[in-house]
């Protein structure tokens, strides 16, 4: 089997999902001919670093007793100084500038390193200048994890929907909203007190104004239109309106009209008339996009296939690896 040697940027929620994924394979994936040896994790306290390889269960049980040991190295010192083939991202997103995630990525890319990352930021904010570098250097630059979690959005439409043109992209990108609406209906409990609940589940960050103000969804939808229709655009040319304004009696109205409010993000060609919108929109109850809690869901209307609905996890520490291991098995079956 041929040996990846991984670096890994971030060990919060989803760095700590990568390790449980490798940890439970043993790094050993041999229907792909491949086997991944960690040599880097790094967080905001340090590395560690060893070229024969971490374990990553220990890594995954050190850090959460507080027993894992560092050297005093950035991320940055770890991606330009150790000897990696792929480097895993993950640290947090920064909407407006991408970093510092961004400026990994980038050196990565440079040093001619293969890069799979979860981080919206970079991607939506320098998609063009990343896929490009990444050509110029004949390695790949992957990031399923960063629309829909576990949904296998940007798979499904490289390999079963090759062929077909994609005409538009909408749906359901943010569980914390989809999971704030559906409560509010179904326990008739004002916004607030809903959105405290997420808080105290986890659902919902303590600072939830990506989320609720729809931010998180409009990077998504940057994402997909840069990525898809081959768009050159950024934040700034997605209208959007988030759910913080949506009150309990609009959503009892539109229930008794046969309908649920859903926070929805749709990309669309449409030549000089594009869309880039998200906002809160008026859903049949028996509809595709329909779905409760904290799923999300998406509908692609092809050319040949018609419209295509999937549905999955948006977000969770494994689910959201098992992205990342996706993306890294196609780097071993490309077998570059």
């Amino acid at each position: 089997m041929k040996t990846y040697k991984i670096a890994l940027i971030g060990l919060g929620s989803v760095g700590q999902g990568v390790l449980r994924v490798l940890a439970d394979s043993k790094c050993q994936y041999p229907e792909k001919g491949a086997e991944f040896k960690l040599v880097a994790v790094t967080d905001s306290k340090g590395a560690a670093v060893h070229l024969n390889g971490l374990d990553p269960a220990a890594v995954l049980k050190q850090k959460r007793d507080g027993t894992l040991k560092r050297t005093p190295m950035t991320g940055m010192d770890v991606v330009k100084t150790v000897d990696y083939d792929i480097l895993i991202e993950v640290t947090p997103t920064d909407a407006k500038t991408g970093e510092p995630g961004l400026s990994c990525i980038t050196e990565a890319l440079s040093r001619g390193k293969h890069v799979v990352t979860s981080n919206k930021g970079p991607v939506a904010n320098k998609y063009r200048m990343l896929t490009e570098l990444a050509k110029s250097k004949s390695v790949h630059f992957m990031f399923e994890a960063t629309v829909g979690g576990a949904m296998p959005v940007f798979n499904l439409m490289r390999a079963p929907l090759a062929g077909n043109q994609i005409k538009g992209v909408k749906g359901i990108f943010n569980g914390t909203c989809n999971y704030i609406l559906t409560r509010m209906i179904a326990e008739a409990l004002p916004y607030d007190m809903v959105l405290s609940e997420a808080k105290e589940l986890g659902y919902a960050e303590a600072d939830p104004t990506y989320d609720v103000e729809g931010i998180d969804t409009a990077l998504k939808i940057v994402i997909l239109a840069n990525a898809i229709f081959g768009m050159d655009v950024t934040l700034d040319d997605v209208s959007v309106q988030g759910i913080s304004s949506v009150s309990l009696e609009a959503l009892k109205l539109a229930s008794d009209e046969g309908y649920v409010v859903k926070l929805i993000g749709e990309v669309k060609p449409n030549g000089d008339e594009r869309i880039l919108k998200v906002s809160p929109r008026l859903v049949p109850k028996t509809h595709p996009l329909a779905v409760q809690g904290t799923l999300n869901a998406a509908l692609i209307e092809t050319e040949l296939a018609g419209d295509i609905c999937i549905i999955g996890k948006g977000a969770g520490s494994v689910e959201t690896a098992s992205a990342i291991l996706s993306d890294l098995l196609f780097i071993a079956g490309s077998g570059k």
